[in-house]
């Protein structure tokens, strides 16, 4: 008997699309939603994507990239180049609709039940509540200072409040879910893209377009902040493997290449105007402290609005990362509501940024921690976009669904042979390459810092998985052997 393991809060038929659609709090967890139950449109997805990368996170990474030394140029082709990535963000959430579970039950391909529970705990789940408390503590520290323009000086007290504000808002969309996300997202886009379009005039005005570091990087130099660059613009998207949660509602017959094509470019087009923005602003101001250094560029009557501006984009971008840590952990195994898990990592999340702003620099840690996360985050994003094109996009979410010893997805005492291999071998290529403040790997020390892990890591893992993954023959949804006949018929 198959031993599938609904959400506990699954509802019946027709409140789990009044849920979703009508303002109640989404019903559907980690179970698949049934076909009678699909709606939108594919475009949906663009304001989806935009709202949380029409981000001051965008700002700060694109005045790295000149304060790294790059000229404006140099930063400009970064910014083009690795935001790119986007593309396979887009590949992925195809897996949603063709599911129509979340991308942390489809990952069961890939890696079996058990292994794909260690993968999620570590790249989805734990990196989620760090990116929790970093955006959370960015979106803190605008609203400290706009409660200053106040006339308030922030004591300790009411900084505990301004943060749990902040999260409660956050987690109120989260809670609410798929429905009140992609309701929301739209206005919010077109609120951040005015008020940072208004923010765009003063830099304009003070950028300097022929800009050159007083101390050109040369010899091994350049390349290596070139590619520190890519990586730092390019972890964005690496970070975004849950595309498929937010377009899983969409009917099952919706275009594959629109859904890819919306979901990209809603991320794409604002990031690398936005983060050029603010290659921009690096070129005359000292982005080192970002928001102060904004700040004294605009008129006292915008203060307000660029802080606030900030503060919902902390709240666009956290929304979505803990809904998806919230499936994230009911995918793991904790038996607890969607609702529930998403208040739990909420919880977590808040903790570690009372800690990170009131206590310690622990932000500068998990910053740092989070540098290294990226080689796993891009070898997985590389072998789950390798197993979409494998498989022609081909998942059944009640097999995926199903985690008794010998079902579709057990493969070898719980875990896929090829799958493990190919992450860990793409992670521990990219560790030997990556360079980051807390380690450098050998290679990279080689180099002279040259940063070489997303491109080594990513295309070792994809290419080791469809290696082994082929040897196995051709799949069938449920990732058993597949006959000629039926390939054809697939």
């Amino acid at each position: 008997m198959t031993a599938t393991v609904p959400d506990p809060q699954a509802p019946s038929s027709g409140q789990a699309r009044a849920g979703d659609r009508t303002g109640g709090v989404e019903a559907h967890g980690i179970d698949v939603i049934p076909d009678g139950e699909r709606h939108g449109r594919p475009r949906d997805l663009f304001a989806v994507w935009a709202a949380p990368n029409v981000s001051y996170l965008s700002l700060v990474v694109g005045g790295a990239l000149i304060l790294m030394g790059l000229t404006l140029v140099q930063a400009l082709a970064v910014i083009v180049v690795g935001n790119l990535l986007w593309a396979l963000v887009g590949l992925v959430a195809i897996s949603g609709p063709a599911a129509g579970t979340p991308g942390e039950v489809i990952t069961r391909a890939m890696y079996g039940i058990r292994g794909n529970r260690v993968s999620l705990a570590v790249i989805g789940w734990f990196a989620s509540v760090c990116y929790l408390a970093l955006s959370w503590a960015a979106g803190s520290l605008a609203a400290f200072a706009l409660v200053e323009k106040a006339g308030v000086r922030p004591n300790t007290a009411l900084k505990v409040v301004i943060i749990i504000a902040v999260a409660a808002v956050t987690l109120a969309i989260s809670v609410y879910g798929h429905g009140a996300i992609v309701r929301l997202y739209l206005p919010f886009t077109v609120l951040l893209v005015a008020v940072f379009a208004v923010l765009a005039v003063y830099v304009f005005g003070h950028a300097d377009w022929h800009y050159q570091p007083r101390q050109p990087l040369h010899g091994g130099a350049l390349p290596a902040a070139l590619a520190g660059g890519l990586g730092l613009v390019a972890s964005a998207p690496l970070s975004y493997s849950n595309s498929a949660d937010f377009a899983r509602y969409l009917p099952r017959e919706t275009s594959a290449k629109a859904i890819a094509g919306w979901t990209a470019l809603g991320a794409y087009v604002p990031s690398v105007l936005f983060t050029a923005l603010g290659a921009l602003a690096g070129t005359a101001l000292d982005m080192s402290d970002p928001q102060s250094a904004l700040l004294a560029i605009v008129p006292s009557w915008f203060e307000p609005a660029f802080l606030l501006a900030v503060v919902l984009s902390a709240v666009a971008n956290n929304a979505m990362t803990a809904y998806s840590s919230g499936l994230c952990l009911q995918a793991v195994g904790v038996r607890i509501r969607r609702s529930r898990s998403v208040a739990l990592d909420g919880a977590l999340g808040i903790a570690l940024t009372l800690y990170a702003l009131l206590v310690s620099d622990f932000l500068d840690t998990v910053d740092s921690v989070l540098q290294l996360m990226v080689t796993l985050m891009g070898p997985s994003m590389a072998i789950y976009a390798a197993d979409v094109l494998w498989r022609r996009n081909r998942y059944d979410g009640h097999q995926l669904s199903d985690e008794s010893p010998g079902g579709p997805f057990w493969y070898t005492g719980g875990v896929n042979p090829a799958g493990a291999a190919a992450l860990v071998i793409g992670a521990v290529a990219a560790l030997l390459c990556v360079d980051t403040a807390l380690y450098a790997g050998p290679v990279a020390r080689a180099l002279h810092g040259t940063d070489l892990s997303l491109p080594v890591g990513m295309v070792l893992a994809a290419g080791v998985y469809l290696a082994l993954a082929r040897g196995r023959g051709s799949v069938r949804t449920d990732g058993g052997p597949l006959n000629s006949s039926a390939a054809q018929a697939g």
